[in-house]
């Protein structure tokens, strides 16, 4: 079976993360406007090439695969001419700085053909697939509701880092960690018809908020209450998915945000404390590894990737909404 062969354009921490990961990829080039760290990635890398140019690394020959991994407002544009040379995509969440900025990406894929996947790498996380395994199942009974936290507490000059600007960002925690709650939460809910939420911008001096709050409404009547936070000084990721008969709850990622766990708590026949399990996970994160390998195997078998564009539009349909209440509520 021929290697696949990718270029990565962004050549910062998660560009880094992407390249170290593609066991059946060779990377080709490595692309970032800063020249010295994509050298730098380059170098690490058997046979990689270094440029600054995003625009004829992906129109080269040799690449079958884009990986786009840059500051946000230029996630889809870059994206959008990957697919328009018939190079399948992998762009980091949110995919841009808007839902509107996705159209682009779209449609250079359907004339191509070209596959696009979104990196809602959360989901590829040992406890998430887990879980994702004993929701499947049934065991859950009939679902009920969802109630999810993440947050981290920043760092010193963090409001003059570039997700402090929207012009480059787009937003500030909902669309950073709180993107990622929304697409967990509709991977195990479904679309959600009602949207309502607050932002606030509690600590930080920025022009984005710093803390989202959101309350979200299945049309079968399951409720997610979604919460994302940069004023959590102990970093924090708790997701809880309860049914009629039992419990799952996912915390930790690893790292600061301690050890990855999965507790199962079902509900026994005279109620009372749970049958509990747990699962801990105290290796390295494979997520990225895990959900690299699943791009390969849509691209091998060219089927749709989940999640694809259609997803990353969904979650920006909920974090715009929220973003329209809130203004309008500033302005009252």
């Amino acid at each position: 079976m021929e290697m696949i062969r990718a270029a990565i354009i962004g050549c910062g921490l998660i560009g880094e993360k992407r390249a170290k990961s593609s066991k059946d990829v060779q990377i080709k080039v490595c692309c970032d406007v800063d020249e010295a760290r994509a050298r730098k990635l380059a170098s690490q890398l058997p046979g990689a090439e270094s440029s600054t140019d995003w625009k004829t690394t992906v129109e080269r020959k040799d690449v079958d695969l884009v990986f786009v991994a840059t500051v946000h407002d230029m996630l889809a544009a870059i994206a959008a001419g990957a697919a328009a040379a018939g190079k399948h995509v992998l762009i980091e969440k949110p995919a841009g700085r808007c839902g509107a900025e996705l159209a682009a990406v779209r449609e250079a894929a359907a004339k191509t053909g070209a596959l696009v996947r979104i990196g809602f790498n959360h989901r590829y996380h040992r406890a998430f697939r887990k879980a994702r395994e004993i929701f499947d199942s049934g065991a859950l009974g009939e679902m009920m509701f969802i109630r999810g936290r993440y947050g981290h507490g920043g760092r010193p000059g963090y409001d003059k880092e570039w997700r402090a600007a929207p012009e480059k960002s787009g937003g500030g925690e909902l669309v950073d960690q709180g993107m990622h709650l929304v697409d967990l939460a509709r991977w195990f809910l479904g679309d959600f018809t009602e949207v309502k939420g607050f932002t606030g911008t509690y600590f930080w001096e920025m022009p984005v908020e710093d803390n989202a709050f959101l309350l979200l409404r299945t049309p079968s009547g399951q409720v997610a209450s979604l919460h994302a936070t940069w004023t959590e000084w102990k970093n924090l990721f708790s997701f809880e998915i309860y049914g009629r008969n039992a419990k799952l709850e996912i915390s930790g990622l690893g790292g600061s945000y301690g050890m990855e766990r999965l507790a199962f708590y079902r509900m026994l026949p005279h109620m009372g404390p749970p049958e509990t399990t747990i699962w801990e996970y105290p290796m390295a994160d494979d997520s990225w590894q895990e959900e690299v390998a699943e791009f390969i195997a849509d691209i091998r078998l060219n089927r749709r990737p989940t999640p694809g564009l259609a997803d990353a539009e969904a979650a920006w349909v909920i974090v715009e909404t929220i973003y329209r209440e809130s203004r309008r509520d500033h302005h009252q």
